[in-house]
């Protein structure tokens, strides 16, 4: 960046501000509260106010348009009063939009029955995102669901807007983004700014920014018109743009250090990077990866990890962040394969400890030496405990493992690898199996019957009465649902009394199982039981 740029830059440290009083009308104000229930969304956006015309931008500086002297003057108040919602009769709404069918999710497509919207958002975010991998997964198949939105829904989108958020906390990216594009190419504010901040972590901030200057009806905010300049490569626009800014009071210093290094790095050469503001967001993260300061994610929300996915990132950088969102199920086993396999371990200890576990097990069962196999699994097994990625581990050799004469402590693991994988009834039948009274209660549960059977411990107890032949009824608290058909409500209440129960009430285990078979959840039900006996989550 040189000329203009730099010139203006450089003001900044002498105080000599461009001033803007020209321009207060066209530019957005900045934020004074959060938009989203998310805190580290980035306010990348500003609506603008009702029935106002877009700005026209040139040179990064917003220019109100002059009013067509062909049209006729608008007036000055409507003919109907404020407290009138206005709405389109049998319009689409964006809280109906979906990417699994009824068909694929077993769903009804009324799923939301008779609640009100307000209800459907406060269920999802109330629904908690920790405990174990099959809870996560049926909460990812109820976000996703397409179904028909509650009767009360407008024309915001604020049950979709939830299911997003949602998406995000838990880290799944890519379905979020998927949702986010089936939501159309016109998206709102709120869900635009939702749209820039995954395009942020996933390294798509180039088309963000194209995606941002090609729908006038969102005005970006000045932090984000100056980011989305300079990637342009304007970079004299950007520099006043940012002096106008700060003249208005619409950047925080921070912002103002940030922006300015990244416009001209080499006038803040030897100084300290300024402390990170909290929270942070994505465009925040952003600007100090592109300044050379990138903030690690490890202490940040699991969404954040997306951004050291990339090869920007150094190989334990990325090996950590997919620990951290393979445990979550937000990425597939095959990436977590592809980075453990991806070079020799560099050192010892923590995380090269496991890629060495990872790939001496993985050669072994590749070159079909049995003796190696059974020496070398227990160790893996264990290292993934560590992190708690036992179940896409599961998944990428249960169905290997099961066709060996394992023995021993080998072969033990390897029949509760797979009963944590997808085929867990199949493989539940494996003469690995054997007469162990918990085994057999394992098999049990993997075929959706214990009648009979001993529970072997205080969790088995819990999960015993929903796998019988005559289970208990539903409690008081479900059965009001169902009697409205709120089924997706149910289905989150039933993911929550498990995760009740994981920290120590157990008695909320058997009524969230209970209700998973009442509503004909076979798998997830079955799948949930065994996880809850073969995974150390309990808080």
């Amino acid at each position: 960046m040189k000329g203009l740029a730099r010139n203006l830059v450089r003001g900044s440290r002498t105080g000599a501000l461009i001033s803007g009083a020209l321009l207060v009308c066209a530019l957005p104000a900045a934020a004074e509260e959060p938009l989203s229930a998310i805190d580290w969304l980035s306010q990348s956006v500003a609506a603008p106010a009702h029935g106002a015309a877009p700005a026209k931008v040139e040179t990064g500086i917003a220019v109100p348009q002059k009013p067509d002297p062909s049209e006729p003057p608008v007036a000055a108040t409507g003919a109907l009063p404020e407290s009138v919602a206005v709405s389109v009769l049998d319009g689409p709404s964006l809280d109906g939009v979906g990417l699994l069918s009824p068909e694929t999710t077993g769903f009804p497509r009324n799923l939301w029955g008779l609640a009100k919207a307000s209800e459907a958002v406060s269920a999802i975010a109330a629904t908690g995102t920790d405990g174990l991998p099959a809870l996560q997964g049926l909460l990812v198949t109820v976000l996703l669901a397409e179904a028909e939105p509650p009767a009360d829904a407008g024309d915001a989108g604020a049950l979709l807007i939830a299911r997003i958020d949602k998406l995000l906390e838990i880290g799944a990216l890519d379905q979020a983004e998927a949702l986010l594009e089936a939501a159309g190419p016109a998206p709102n504010a709120e869900l635009f700014r939702r749209s820039f901040d995954v395009a942020l972590l996933t390294g798509m901030e180039d088309r963000a920014c194209a995606e941002m200057s090609g729908a006038p009806e969102l005005a970006p905010t000045l932090i984000t018109r100056v980011f989305c300049l300079a990637r342009a490569g304007d970079w004299n626009a950007a520099a006043l743009t940012l002096r106008t800014a700060q003249a208005l009071g619409h950047v925080t210093g921070t912002e103002e250090e940030l922006l300015s290094r990244f416009l001209d790095p080499d006038l803040y050469e030897g100084e300290e990077v300024p402390e990170p503001p909290k929270p942070v967001t994505p465009l925040i993260w952003r600007l100090y990866d592109a300044i050379g300061e990138p903030l690690p994610t490890a202490t940040l929300p699991l969404a954040f990890a997306h951004a050291e996915l990339s090869n920007r990132a150094g190989w334990k950088a990325q090996v950590e962040a997919a620990e951290r969102l393979a445990r979550a199920g937000a990425i597939t086993p095959n990436l977590l394969l592809g980075l453990y396999t991806q070079r020799s371990p560099a050192a010892s200890g923590g995380v090269w400890d496991r890629v060495d576990a990872f790939q001496r097990f993985d050669s072994a069962l590749t070159s079909g030496e049995l003796s190696a196999v059974e020496q070398r699994l227990p160790l893996a097994y264990a290292r993934m405990t560590d992190v708690e990625i036992e179940v896409p581990f599961s998944e990428l050799f249960a169905e290997k493992l099961s066709k060996l004469p394992l023995t021993g402590d080998a072969a033990r693991i390897a029949y509760e690898m797979g009963l944590l994988s997808t085929d867990f009834e199949s493989l539940s039948k494996s003469p690995l199996a054997g007469d162990d009274e918990r085994q057999l209660f394992l098999a049990g549960v993997a075929q959706g019957d214990v009648t009979g059977l001993r529970a072997p411990d205080s969790m088995a107890r819990a999960i015993a009465p929903a796998f019988q032949a005559a289970p208990p009824a539903v409690s008081e608290e479900a059965q009001a649902l169902l009697d409205q058909h709120r089924i997706g409500e149910a289905i989150l209440l039933a993911i929550s009394q498990v995760q009740t129960g994981l920290h120590g009430e157990l008695t909320k285990v058997t009524t969230g199982l209970v209700l998973l078979r009442h509503l004909g959840l076979e798998e997830p039900a079955r799948r949930v039981a065994l996880e809850l006996m073969l995974l150390e989550r309990r808080g």
